[in-house]
């Protein structure tokens, strides 16, 4: 009788703990980025941001439709190339994820950004920059960084007004984002008064500059506008200091305003010059920033470039419009994304009816004793 009365009670055990995780939902969130190549240390960031907001989130207890959930990220790796983001997109619609934090580079996020308006799903980029990305009006786009229209006439501005600089040359990746704030800035400062003194191009995967250079160098410039990354500009900047350019100055949009571009430049005294621009405000400034940035270096020491507090707040985001829908569902939730007004790491997060962060602010920096600073 006994052994009876136990295994009953065993097995009504096993049934209600089956009636529980029963009411668990698993929710899958997407992340992409390049997590390979030359910008794998920006992808790995982005990444470990939106990773350490799902690790938060579960520890929550958090309960939405009547239902507990637990949060998974999917990450994928676009390497920073179009057709390798569109297929990430896909698999990640195919995986029907609630909702996508991503991507890293505009060249990416621009075609991705159909993909998830196919499916709908909507998506949160914290780093993509080039203002076509909203010009279509998918409503499940929706990026929360200042958009190149701010940086590039930001650094156009304080060229022109607080270095009173009179000429430049520009030069550009060739990419999405290397051409569209190359463009900004050019219009800017040509509207200024500032002479265009020369154009040239080159390439995402390039690593030597000595010819582009060296006809730059013959046109006498004040200065130098690079649209592209920190694995093009590390060289650049090491081949400016072989060439005598080291009177130069040097701008630069997001791209190129990180930690690594001083490792990257590898003690060229030109890293002096550089003074870059990057959407929101400098970490310390941030309202959550400084906290916010002690817990991410003892979890991941020596990785943070960026935007990972962006991505951890893009996560953030889309969880706090599934509770306000209470709804997983990304046909329920997507239109409280817009309605959003979420106090986040790096801003208050509210929208333009195209997707666009509202009052996005952006912060200047130079690089003092190979040090990034907020000027």
């Amino acid at each position: 009788m006994q052994l009876k009365l136990k295994l009953t009670v065993v097995a009504a055990i096993a049934a209600a703990a089956g009636v529980a995780s029963a009411q668990e939902q698993v929710v899958k969130i997407g992340h992409v980025a390049p997590v390979s190549g030359a910008q794998a240390h920006y992808g790995k960031d982005n990444e470990n941001g939106a990773r350490m907001a799902i690790e938060e989130l579960n520890t929550q207890g958090i309960t939405i439709g009547g239902k507990k959930i637990k949060f998974e990220l999917q990450a994928e790796d676009d390497a920073a190339d179009p057709k390798q983001g569109t297929a990430a997109a896909q698999k990640l619609c195919d995986s029907k994820v609630a909702g996508v934090v991503g991507h890293l580079n505009s060249g990416t996020t621009i075609p991705a950004s159909k993909v998830y308006n196919d499916c709908g799903i909507p998506h949160v980029t914290g780093a993509a920059t080039n203002p076509n990305l909203t010009k279509p009006g998918y409503k499940t786009t929706f990026r929360i960084i200042a958009n190149d229209n701010a940086l590039g006439a930001g650094l156009a501005f304080y060229a022109v007004d607080t270095l009173k600089l009179k000429t430049v040359a520009i030069i550009d990746d060739r990419t999405a984002y290397g051409q569209g704030v190359a463009d900004v800035f050019k219009k800017t400062a040509a509207a200024k008064g500032m002479k265009v003194v020369d154009e040239q191009f080159t390439t995402d995967k390039a690593t030597d500059f000595m010819a582009i250079l060296t006809a730059i160098k013959a046109k006498n410039p004040d200065a130098v506008f690079f649209g592209g990354m920190d694995p093009q500009a590390g060289p650049m900047l090491r081949q400016m200091e072989q060439l005598g350019m080291g009177n130069v100055k040097y701008f630069g949009g997001d791209g190129v305003c990180t930690s690594e571009v001083a490792k990257l430049a590898a003690g060229a005294k030109t890293l002096a010059n550089v003074i870059c621009a990057e959407g929101g405000s400098s970490l310390a400034k941030m309202p959550g920033g400084t906290a916010w940035k002690a817990k991410y270096d003892a979890k991941y020491p020596n990785q943070f470039q960026v935007y990972s507090p962006y991505t951890y707040d893009a996560t953030y985001l889309i969880v706090d419009a599934m509770k306000r829908a209470n709804s997983v569902d990304p046909k329920v939730y997507t239109p409280e994304l817009l309605k959003s007004n979420f106090k986040g790491v790096t801003s208050t997060i509210a929208f333009e009816p195209n997707g666009e962060i509202k009052n996005p602010a952006i912060t200047l920096y130079n690089y003092k004793d190979g040090k990034k600073t907020p000027l």
